[in-house]
């Protein structure tokens, strides 16, 4: 049945745009889904799109999203006077390719490249193009040591490992690629992440590399980089087959370096090829930057790089995209000298700190269990360090400042009517964006909410959040609320009609059958 269009009812021409400022600027309605045969003065143009962009969220409280959202107003300046600069072009822009080539250096150098000088990478405009690059050059090795050897590289073909906590850009690669994609099962024992105890019965000759997330999408857990390298230590003792390891840390390459210093996890173990990050989250530059890095050059095949004679001198390209915005490299580098190290570490643990606070105020309630583990003492409650600190990251398991957390089993024994996604919803009436989803094929009968913490959500915050989340578990676990009410509210908050049409857009049923992952298709 076709859903009803509650925006008729005003009678109004929808396929145009009609503002209250039109008399004051002197324009008429123009078209929204064609171009008009004359323009608008550009104040008008300005306060039109301004008025209606304000129907867009919160990104203080929108608590769904890792990228950052806020930088001085000094970053801010830089950011405006760089805009228009295109990152390719080295020879008119010889000093922002200076800017990005040190930002490859530093992170080498944090992430303990052998030789941050040998070290070789590139800025992305985010990490899934980064891991794209990474799963290539994996791709291309394996490829190049079959034809040495004199076997065939199309049957049966590369594969990849992973764990079923995968995020999307992870399967992309396979998919687009055309390797196997093989989905470790994740399940509670394994922390809701990629399995140490099982990863080995998925690796075989034609495995081009692994790929391990320092930061679960999910949970926020690490996943055990050096424990996995060791099996495949042994793996490579026994058999001969070398399988080298990606880390995804998109999230955690801008966290363990600083909080968990002493955490074994990048190039310090030589099995660790590359490494990708997101410079637009725990980076704390605006969004449209990511990076990858390579231990040694290597590792990063010739035949993926590309020499260029056309914009003015010899140049080289080793990414998806071209043309690329510079302003977001060079908001990353303003964070690296602004912040330095202490300036990252400071911000790490306030995060970590903010969510443990969430974490413990959310078990306190009973009403919710917490899966994360960042707010659990690795020696158990009573650990202490000899200078009495409880803020101390090595105290705690290691992991983003990401809260994930269900329904008790209390609490759903006594209130088994009650749907953990009414949470949700009612939380989106207050402002709050706290997303609802499944955990990955095993465990996907386990619904789970989701913040992550970042540098704005304050201690404050987080008062205000689970003041919130009481008020609306509490109201719901009243013998009085109507649960055919919050039927009928979830049905309008999921079900919501709109106003616009999809012109080039993908109907339901558009995509292909969902894998069950996180990274599940249209």
């Amino acid at each position: 049945d076709k859903k009803p269009n509650f925006h008729g009812l005003t009678k109004a021409n929808m396929n145009e745009l009609h503002h209250s400022y039109g008399s004051r600027y002197g324009t008429t309605s123009v078209p929204k889904y064609k171009i008009s045969s004359k323009g608008l003065d550009a104040a008008a143009t300005y306060q039109i799109i301004h008025d209606e962009l304000a129907l867009d969220g919160s990104p203080t409280l929108n608590l769904a999203s890792f990228v950052h959202t806020w930088m001085p107003p000094e970053a801010d300046k830089l950011f405006q006077e760089n805009v228009s600069k295109n990152l390719i072009d080295s020879d008119e822009y010889p000093a922002t390719q200076a800017l990005h080539t040190r930002c490859i250096s530093i992170l080498a150098d944090l992430w303990h490249a052998p030789s941050a000088k040998n070290a070789i990478g590139t800025a992305t405009t985010g990490s899934s193009e980064a891991i794209q690059l990474g799963g290539l050059a994996m791709k291309k090795i394996w490829q190049a040591k079959r034809k040495a050897a004199g076997k065939s590289i199309h049957e049966p073909g590369p594969n990849i490992v992973m764990g079923a906590n995968a995020q999307v850009a992870l399967e992309k690669f396979a998919r687009y690629f055309d390797v196997e994609c093989r989905l470790v099962p994740v399940s509670v024992e394994s922390h809701y992440r990629l399995d140490a105890n099982k990863i080995m019965e998925y690796v075989d000759e034609n495995t081009i590399g692994v790929y391990i997330i320092l930061g679960s999408t999910y949970t926020g857990h690490y996943e055990p980089v050096k424990e996995i390298s060791d099996l495949l230590d042994e793996y490579e003792a026994t058999s001969g087959n070398y399988v080298p390891i990606h880390v995804d840390a998109a999230s955690g390459g801008f966290i363990a370096p600083f909080a968990t210093p002493k955490l074994l996890w990048d190039f310090k173990l030589p099995r660790v090829v590359s490494i990708n990050t997101s410079g637009h989250k725990f980076g704390l530059a605006y969004v449209g930057v990511g990076w990858v890095i390579w231990r040694d050059k290597a590792h990063l095949p010739k035949e993926l790089i590309f020499e260029l004679h056309y914009l003015g001198s010899v140049e080289y390209s080793f990414s998806l995209n071209f043309s690329r915005p510079a302003a977001p490299i060079i908001a990353q580098y303003f964070n690296l000298i602004h912040l330095g190290f202490e300036g990252y570490r400071a911000v790490a643990l306030d995060d970590l700190r903010n969510a443990r606070i969430l974490s413990r105020a959310l078990e306190a309630s009973k009403y919710y269990t917490v899966l994360s583990d960042i707010h659990r003492k690795i020696g158990g409650p009573s650990q202490t360090l000899e200078n009495g600190s409880e803020d101390d990251p090595e105290l705690y398991h290691p992991g983003l400042p990401v809260v994930s957390f269900r329904f008790s089993d209390e609490f759903k024994e006594r209130h088994p009517e009650i749907q953990q996604r009414w949470i949700q919803t009612l939380l989106r009436t207050k402002g709050w964006i706290v997303p609802n989803y499944e955990l990955p094929p095993a465990l996907e009968q386990i619904e789970i909410l989701r913040v992550v913490v970042r540098e704005n959500m304050t201690a404050v915050l987080v008062d205000q959040l689970v003041a919130d989340l009481m008020e609306v578990t509490e109201s719901l676990a009243k013998s009085g609320t109507s649960a055919h009410s919050l039927v009928a509210l979830d049905h309008i908050a999921h079900n919501r009609s709109k106003v616009e049409h999809h012109a080039g857009g993908l109907e339901k049923g558009s995509g292909n059958q969902s894998s069950g992952t996180y990274a599940r298709t249209c």
